[in-house]
Order: structure tokens, then sequence, then C-alpha cells
């Protein structure tokens, strides 16, 4: 029993101080993210995207680079891009930027996994719209993007997209509206992924403090041995093929699975099979269940289908190209979560307290304007009450792992 609670005190410990190292990276960039979603309109960006030509492609991956990070909002925006005109493939590009191109998510990687990291959720994030593109047009798909038009032809639900201001963004910075709109986007920035953050990172410090390195070294084949460094192309695709495989049944969305995903690493599996994983947040079962709600179960097979054969290209792609040039992470690079330090005074507290403040001042913002903010969201669907449930039981967790070393047992 003692033994039980030294680790689940270790867990909540590791949980929360993976949390505090990610803290000001999160709200940096998703104040950058809100700043970009109210100064900039998306109007003449959806009127453009309407073929699957370059400049489409084009204009699909820069928009969704300026959007949000949220897995959920991402897939929201894509099926209004859709919905107005969009072609499949500049939509696509723009839903895969959107959750892998985005600044904050850098940011949260770079905390939890190095440079290295970084370049390959960038560079393989393009190699993936460019590979999904490459796959729409080999595939053709034009029957079944007829019946998803179709099928959103039946739904009733409300569009949002379309209230952007046309003032110009030096009129918007001035603008105390604009500046209420900015509060009101950053707060419901955070409202789309608490939840998927507070679980991802509870089940991070759960698996690091109390999951044996075997049961990763059996997960993904080869992790942990001594040809781990330096592995053979069948082991290396076996890891990038059990990444999504594994990701698919998580409700962790692209931000929650960064610490995760540095366990994986910690404990040995590749650089391709973590890249994998990383890239897995729109190939999980929650999003499928929307694809199939937005634009009927046929299409919602396909874009799995083609997205599941992106992520596996991309990330041998990144692996050996990293490999080539002797770049790729060494596992001993990365410290133990429970050899780390996390609550230091060092520029992580600085930059901590710093954006703390104007994470205040947007909250306030938000309060003022918030009686002209309320949307309804509708009846929460099945994934979402599982997701409430998890969030209660992840809260109690935490709060208990915390507070069992001073209870008698």
């Amino acid at each position: 029993m003692e033994h039980f609670t030294n680790l689940w005190h270790q867990a909540a410990l590791t949980s929360i101080g993976f949390f505090w190292m990610a803290l000001w990276a999160f709200i940096l960039g998703y104040i950058v993210s809100s700043l970009i979603q109210v100064l900039v309109t998306r109007g003449r960006m959806q009127k453009a995207m309407g073929k699957d030509g370059p400049k489409s492609m084009m204009l699909g991956t820069f928009f969704g680079f300026i959007s949000s990070s949220c897995s959920f909002s991402a897939l929201s925006t894509t099926r209004a891009l859709f919905k107005k005109g969009a072609g499949l493939a500049p939509s696509m590009a723009f839903m895969l930027a959107s959750t892998n191109l985005v600044i904050e998510l850098g940011m949260v990687i770079a905390v939890f996994l190095g440079w290295q990291f970084v370049v390959g959720e960038y560079v393989g994030g393009i190699i993936l719209i460019l590979v999904t593109w490459l796959l729409i047009k080999i595939t053709r798909p034009r029957r079944l993007e007829a019946q998803a038009r179709e099928h959103q032809a039946d739904s009733h639900e409300h569009d949002h997209s379309g209230g952007d201001s046309e003032q110009n963004w030096k009129t918007k910075l001035t603008s105390r509206e604009s500046w209420q709109r900015i509060g009101q986007t950053y707060v419901m920035e955070w409202q789309m992924v608490w939840k998927d953050v507070l679980i991802g990172f509870t089940v991070a410090g759960i698996i690091s403090a109390m999951v044996p390195a075997s049961f990763f070294q059996t997960l993904f084949v080869g992790a942990g041995s001594a040809d781990a460094a330096n592995p053979d192309f069948t082991s290396v695709l076996a890891q990038v093929i059990v990444g999504p495989v594994a990701a698919f049944f998580t409700f962790i969305g692209s931000m929650g699975n960064i610490p995760l995903a540095a366990v994986l690493f910690g404990q040995g599996v590749t650089f391709a099979g973590v890249m994998a994983f990383i890239f897995s947040d729109l190939v999980v079962l929650p999003v499928l269940r929307i694809n199939a709600r937005y634009y009927g179960w046929k299409m919602a097979l396909y874009l799995l289908a083609i997205m599941l054969s992106a992520i596996i290209i991309a990330a041998l792609a990144m692996h050996y190209a990293l490999a080539y040039l002797g770049m790729l992470p060494d596992f001993s690079s990365l410290a133990a979560p429970g050899q780390r330090d996390f609550f230091q005074v060092n520029y992580q507290l600085v930059l901590n307290v710093i954006l703390l403040i104007l994470n205040a001042g947007l909250m306030i913002l938000w309060w003022r304007g918030k009686e002209d903010s309320d949307h309804d969201h509708g009846t929460a669907s099945l994934s979402d009450k599982i997701l409430s449930v998890l969030v209660v039981i992840a809260v109690l967790w935490l709060v208990g792992g915390l507070f069992v070393p001073v209870i008698p047992v």
C-alpha cells in the first residue's frame, strides 16, 4: 500500500510539473492565436479556396497556420470552409496546418522534446499536407465529395464563421470592442482544449510514474532495446504504425499528447514512432465520429485512410532525413520525468508569472464582454459526456495524489 501511495504522489507531481513547464507556452500561443483570429478575416480566404490548385493549397495551409491548434476547432472551421465551397484538398490543408503548423504547439514541443521534434512537427506537417494532396489527386473522390456536400446541405447547424469585421487591423487594435473579442476568443480557445489538456497531462504523469519500461518495449517493437539507438527499418515501420493505433482510442488532443510523447521517447520509442503519435491527433476516435456527423461515414473513413497513410509517410521521411543528416535526437538527451526538478526559480518561473498576468487581463476583458458572447452549443455528445467523467476522475486523482503523503495509511 505504501508503495502505491508513493507512486500515486509521484504521478500527480509529475503531471502538475509537466503542466507548469508548459504553462507559459500555452498562454503565449493562445494569445497569438486569438490576436490573429480577431485581426485577420476569413471571407476572402474562403472565396480563394474553391479549387485544388497550388494557390488554394497555399492559402489553406497559410490560414491553417494562423488558426487554432485545437483539433475539434479545426474540424469545425474546416467544415465551414468546405460548406462555403472550398475544395476538399485545400480544406484538408487548412485542417492539417491548423493542428500541426501552429506556434503554441511548437513551443510546447520545444519545452518537452527539443528542437529536432519542432523541426519534425513543422517540416513533417508540410509533408503531411503534400502527401494528402497527392493522395486526393490519385484517388479522385468526386462522388464521395458530392455526397459529403449533400450531407452538409441536409444539416441545419449554424455557421458562425461569417461574422468577421472588415475593419483595418490597425483600427481594430485601438478598438475596445476588438480587445473584448480578443479576450473572448482567448477564453474560448481554453474552453475548447482544457479538458484534453487536463486528461493528457494526468495520463502522462501516470504512465511516467507507474507504467514499466517493459510495456513500451512490448507495444513499440524494439523500444528500449540495445538496438534502440540504431533500429532497423522493420522496427521503425512497426512503431510508426503502432503510434496512430495507440492514439486512435484516446481522447487526448494535439496539445495534451505532447507530455505523453515525451514519456514515450524517454522509454526508447524511435523519433519516427513519437512523431507518428504526435501527428495522430486527427485520427482519434472522437474525430472520426465528428467527421462522420459532418460528411457521412464513407467520407469520414476515406479521410481517416488518407491521413493514416500520410502520417506513416511523413514520420518515416522525417526520421530518415534527420538520420541522414546525423541530427536524430539522442534518448539520453531527455531527462526522465521523475529526475526533473519542475519547480525551480528560473526563466520558466519568470515567463509563467508574466504570462499569467496577461492571462488575467484577457480574462477581465472576456468577463466584461461575456453577456454578448453566450452561444448555445446544443446537447453534449456521448464523447463530451465521457470526457467530462474523465475530467472529474483526473481532478480527484491529482488532488488525492498531492495530499496522500499526509493521510494516515
